[in-house]
């Protein structure tokens, strides 16, 4: 049981390890996401970070306009990032689990 015990906590930190290495590796990941008609464009990591922004010139003209395009697409952005994240988070945590009976059922369930 300790052999078990001291394989599980081994587990434990090796997945750890993998969790971090995937946050730095989710920094460089980009996404881009549009407006529905092209006119804004934003980058962004799978970190949510902002990296980038392209805006039409015809945006520029009106700026209640622009500021509503810039809402809905950074929110886009920042949620399809945070899907990206979440299930490569997600992956790693999962395959680092330990056998447990009955933990799958749970999580799965």
């Amino acid at each position: 049981m300790f052999g078990d015990m001291m394989g599980m906590m081994n587990k434990i930190k090796e997945t750890q390890k993998k969790v971090e290495e995937t946050k730095e590796r989710l920094k460089t990941v980009l996404l881009d996401e549009k407006s529905a008609d092209d006119l804004l464009k934003v980058t962004i990591t799978a970190s949510r970070e902002i990296k980038n922004i392209e805006i039409a010139d015809e945006l520029l003209e009106d700026k209640e306009q622009l500021e509503d395009y810039l809402v809905l697409t950074l929110n886009k952005a920042i949620a399809r990032a945070t899907e990206v994240n979440e299930a490569e988070l997600a992956a790693v945590a999962k395959e680092g689990m330990p056998d447990i009976p009955g933990m799958n059922d749970m999580l799965n369930g």
